[in-house]
């Protein structure tokens, strides 16, 4: 998958010390994709708008 598009924003929870960061692509035309921000060049997961969704609604009702 080509992800030279992606405009990556860093999550609102991580912190600025370097820690837990996450990152997540939501430009791309019907793919959500996710990665490491202390690890750029390494792995992306990668799904559908409504896989990401459930995703993030799911933990918002975790208990």
């Amino acid at each position: 998958m080509d992800l030279s598009a992606a405009q990556w924003r860093k999550s609102t929870r991580s912190g600025s010390d370097g820690g837990q960061c996450v990152e997540v692509a939501t430009n791309l035309p019907g793919v959500v994709a996710v990665r490491d921000s202390k690890d750029s060049g390494g792995a992306t997961l990668a799904c559908t708008d409504t896989e990401w969704h459930a995703f993030i609604t799911s933990l918002k009702t975790a208990p």
